[in-house]
């Protein structure tokens, strides 16, 4: 197999989680007298971590008001993790064939690298019983956030494998640029979080419409 190792983004890649997502920010901007949003606009502006989607609530749109108060943005955020620990993998289910192709690689040593916090990444995991199929996992509160290369580099580090020998498979722009960064080779899959984009134009090695599509990708010799 020409890749050692395999790096893997969570949300819109493994787990369709927003619909956790979803509720958690109404919750939240209800709590604070804000016009609620649609299941559409989060599924759009997930990706990027909680602090950004909750920004993107408080602005009603995927970029950030620059009226938005730091103070306020705080407030949210914070109650927003509250709903969203009651949450977390309540609504959440994995992608079709990911358990398939998960155990397809039983032997390979794989990763989680997501801009999810960790508290809220283990306890997704362990809800889905994805945990046991990961050699480690890099979050968003370890280092800098996807679209930086420095969560997949860590993760190379952590497998202890050269990052020139792993392959990352995600869904979204962010997973796509934090590769290309790390000069990782990428499976971008089209049916996830891509918040809009033409994934293509990104240039990702590899283009695939489901799950089982990375097999013969990452069998290749």
């Amino acid at each position: 197999m020409r890749f050692e190792g395999i790096l893997f983004d969570l949300d819109g890649t493994l787990v369709d989680s927003v619909e956790d997502m979803y509720m958690a920010l109404n919750l939240t901007l209800s709590e604070l007298a804000h016009p609620i949003v649609s299941h559409a606009l989060v599924r759009e502006w997930v990706g990027n971590g909680i602090d950004m989607l909750v920004k993107r609530g408080l602005s009603g749109s995927h970029e950030v008001s620059e009226a938005l108060s730091e103070g306020l943005a705080h407030t949210a955020i914070e109650r927003f993790k509250v709903h969203y620990d009651e949450l977390v993998g309540q609504y959440a289910g994995l992608y079709p064939h990911v358990e398939t192709g998960l155990s397809a690689f039983a032997t390979v040593p794989k990763a989680i690298v997501t801009n999810k916090n960790r508290a809220f990444t283990l306890k997704l995991l362990d809800k889905l019983n994805l945990t046991s199929h990961f050699d480690c996992i890099v979050c968003g509160d370890d280092t800098d956030k996807k679209p930086s290369p420095a969560p997949l580099l860590l993760a190379a580090e952590r497998l202890g494998i050269p990052a020139n020998k792993l392959i990352m498979v995600g869904d979204s722009k962010s997973d796509i640029l934090a590769a290309q960064g790390a000069k990782i080779p990428v499976i971008a899959l089209n049916y996830g979080y891509n918040q809009g984009f033409d994934l293509k134009e990104f240039n990702p090695q590899y283009l695939c419409d489901g799950f089982l599509d990375i097999i013969p990708i990452i069998n290749q010799r």
